[in-house]
């Protein structure tokens, strides 16, 4: 029983659906939380646009549900879309309840309201937002909240790296982790284990992503016999800040939405020659128009331009990217802002039902982990946070509901210390590391086609390789772990990108230019499909 700590649910990831989900089981048993890196710290922090919801009249469900299924590109799952924006409004309100503090406007009369915006797919004024730092008070709300709950142990700086899966049954019983810290490894024993550890856009050399998304919940997952979905959906973000001094800087998608337009570097607009939609297209539509301008011109990227607008519009709408623009030199009130695409959202993941649950039977993902059939081939601007809310809740009553079904399962095998030593070759792990994200920039990117993917398909296996002996020799690191669960999370990308022969949403091939129908998941089960685990 050597360093084994005991909980009914352990979530792993400390972002808006791990934080949801345990403040919504706080009442009911021991929840211990871990979080790789500071508590506040994951995509969530970074989210500026907002949250999708209908909370205005002049809107309607079936709206926001006819907008998401466009987006989708007809992948996808109704009821999953019909779920989250029905329960939509609900979800809004409970953050609310919370205390975080959306944007509000005054009208003529004096009377006080929430401010809508609108982004790209969107057909309707329906993005609740807290200024251009949604996700920072959404984050830093929860964690005031769920700091506060007595029956929530938090856990910093500690690295799942495996779940324990019991033999012959369908279920696990806990999981390994690393405490960054101090380099041990615990055992955590638990009821239930929800996997809200965001996504696998780290993969990718530029990224709009904090260093923390490796995939790990996905490989964790696919390790422990859980399907995965739709990992060929890649989206790229059009509009990252293009400048060495501001690495992953996002810009938003609702400078577009209050009339940012695109041009060239000659101020020419172009979106107009690609989508009747112009700058408001769906991301995958702007992201490979950019690319397209960007490759056809051989220039290094194009320009987000909100000039026009007045600057006190500017300054109140966009105060963050406003100061972070001018701390590099660029006034966005004068001037246009550089910008390329950047990975950005992982689409695909860990497949689960209405309720969160995988295959496995306690074992529920949630957030960007999952795959729960709202996003399809290409995820509409906003819907995450929401799906980071509704399925948290989901998953909780589904937890709820069973939590008598599963008790502790005794005698876990302990980590093994005895086989490892310390590595004197660290840059074996950082060489490994770029040499894998420049492989999936280059040839599984926004433009694919098979030769790329099959030359992708040679390197990273053969990385998967370094990378399993590497581990199995020495001791764990966080940089280690990260990297066998990208390397890992890598294949199964370009493993669901081979299989898929058509170019639909966010995965574009110019070998296959042409929608197949009808549209069908990309599914891969690790009782069936023999990869490097």
């Amino acid at each position: 029983m050597h360093n084994e700590l005991v909980y009914d649910v352990i979530i792993i990831g400390s972002g808006a659906a791990g934080l949801c989900a345990a403040l919504s089981l706080s009442k009911h048993g021991r929840i211990a939380v871990l979080s790789k890196s500071k508590l506040n710290e994951g995509s969530t922090l970074y989210a500026q646009g907002g949250i999708a919801a209908v909370l205005d009249e002049q809107d309607s469900l079936e709206s926001h549900i006819a907008d998401t299924l466009n987006a989708g590109a007809g992948l996808c799952d109704q009821e999953a879309v019909r779920h989250t924006v029905k329960n939509g409004k609900a979800a809004i309100d409970w953050l609310i309840e919370q205390g975080v503090n959306f944007s509000t406007i005054v009208d003529k009369t004096g009377s006080e309201s929430y401010h809508l915006t609108r982004e790209g797919g969107h057909s309707k004024r329906r993005i609740i937002h807290a200024a251009d730092a949604t996700g920072m008070a959404v984050q830093n709300t929860l964690v005031a909240s769920v700091l506060e709950e007595p029956n929530v142990d938090l856990y910093e700086y500690y690295n799942a790296i495996d779940l324990i899966r019991v033999e012959g049954g369908n279920r696990c019983s806990g999981l390994y982790a690393l405490d960054c810290k101090t380099g041990k490894v615990h055992t955590f024993r638990a009821r239930f284990i929800v996997l809200a550890t965001g996504g696998a856009s780290k993969v990718y050399l530029y990224t709009s992503n904090p260093d923390i998304a490796s995939g790990d919940g996905i490989a964790m997952a696919w390790r422990a016999g859980c399907k995965v979905a739709n990992l060929e959906f890649n989206q790229f973000h059009p509009t990252c800040l293009y400048h060495p001094k501001a690495q992953s800087f996002l810009i938003t998608e609702a400078i577009r939405g209050e009339g940012g337009i695109l041009v060239r570097p000659d101020g020419s607009r172009f979106m107009d020659d690609f989508s009747p939609l112009g700058e408001l297209a769906p991301r995958d539509v702007v992201a490979r128009a950019i690319d397209h301008e960007i490759k056809r011109l051989g220039v290094r990227c194009m320009y987000l331009d909100i000039s026009h607008k007045s600057d006190q519009f500017v300054k109140t709408h966009f105060p963050n990217i406003y100061k972070k623009c001018l701390s590099v030199g660029i006034d966005i009130t004068e001037q246009p802002i550089p910008v390329v695409p950047a990975a950005h959202y992982t689409c695909g993941g860990v497949v689960v039902d209405l309720n969160g649950k995988t295959n496995l039977d306690n074992v529920y993902a949630i957030g960007e982990s999952s795959s729960t059939g709202l996003h399809g081939a290409n995820r509409m601007a906003s819907n995450s946070l929401l799906e980071c809310v509704v399925f948290a809740k989901s998953s909780a009553l589904s937890i709820i509901n069973a939590w008598e079904q599963f008790e502790h399962v005794d005698d876990l095998p302990q980590w093994d210390f005895s086989k490892t030593i310390n590595s004197d070759e660290e840059i074996v792990v950082t060489h490994n590391w770029h040499e894998l994200r420049r492989t999936m920039w280059d040839y599984v990117g926004i433009v694919r086609t098979d030769k790329r993917l099959q030359r992708a398909k040679r390197r990273v296996r053969l990385l998967q390789e370094e990378i399993d002996e590497y581990y199995q020799n020495f001791k764990v690191t966080n940089d280690l772990l990260e990297l066998r669960n990208l390397v890992l999370v890598s294949e199964l990308i370009v493993e669901s990108a081979i299989r898929r022969k058509e170019s639909r949403g966010l995965h574009y091939t110019l070998d296959y230019p042409d929608l197949q129908e009808p549209a069908i998941d990309t599914v891969l089960d690790p009782a069936t499909l023999s990869l490097t685990r």
